[in-house]
């Protein structure tokens, strides 16, 4: 028998299959598998499985997320994008009244993010380069609620700030995935981590959350920001 409950964040399900419990989303488009998930079907709703090992987001809150900022009806720019995994369940979770505008630099990845638009009308995709916010600002045409940034670059604690800058109003949050071997392969990784997050509260970040992702990432940590004040 397969029970599925509200997890604390909204917009998220568990579903408890035999002896298994694993994060879902309520899918926006029935009868839609992204990336090979299984789609578990219960009171004529349909619930996409969320694979931890396959997003850092759904990690993150397997791991103890304290704070889960993006919420059905919220405007999320995701920077990092790629082929649309995690910013599928993303669009599940904002669903019909909020919007996903999810930036990718690489045009051959773009292509199945761009295709996944197609059929979810709340994703706005956008080719471009996350270092340079004012290059795709007129795509925005406004504030969001939230910047969630997964881009492996040495400078992920900068390219976050320059997008809350460009984005948010003070208030607004950041989530970031920092991937500690892309900013430095020879420290240890909580030297790089804390470094990453010593950046953030120098530019006016207010550090919420930090989870460390290991085992289903190695050599990453999730944390949750707030602007607290205008950036440096």
């Amino acid at each position: 028998m397969t029970d599925i409950e509200n997890h604390k964040f909204p917009g998220i399900f568990t579903v408890k299959d035999n002896e298994r419990t694993s994060l879902s989303t309520k899918t926006l488009v029935p009868r839609q598998s992204v990336y090979g998930e299984k789609i578990v079907k219960k009171d004529d709703y349909e619930y996409r499985l969320w694979a931890t090992r396959r997003s850092k987001l759904a990690a993150a809150i397997k791991k103890g997320l304290r704070e889960m900022p993006i919420q059905p009806g919220s405007r999320v720019l995701y920077l990092g994008a790629a082929s649309g995994t995690t910013v599928s369940h993303v669009s599940d979770i904002v669903g019909e009244d909020g919007v996903v505008f999810a930036v990718e630099f690489s045009v051959q990845v773009a292509r199945k993010l761009i295709r996944l638009a197609e059929t979810r009308t709340n994703i706005v995709p956008i080719i471009g380069d996350a270092r340079h916010p004012t290059r795709y600002a007129s795509l925005i045409g406004g504030t969001v609620d939230i910047v969630y940034q997964d881009v492996a670059q040495p400078n992920q604690a900068a390219i976050l700030l320059e997008n809350l800058s460009a984005f948010c109003s003070l208030g607004g949050w950041g989530m970031i995935a920092v991937k500690a071997r892309s900013i430095d392969s020879t420290s240890r990784t909580d030297e790089v981590y804390n470094n990453e997050i010593a950046k953030l509260a120098a530019g006016g970040a207010e550090i919420i959350d930090s989870v460390n992702l290991d085992p289903f990432e190695k050599d990453h940590r999730f944390i949750v920001v707030r602007l607290a004040e205008e950036p440096m």
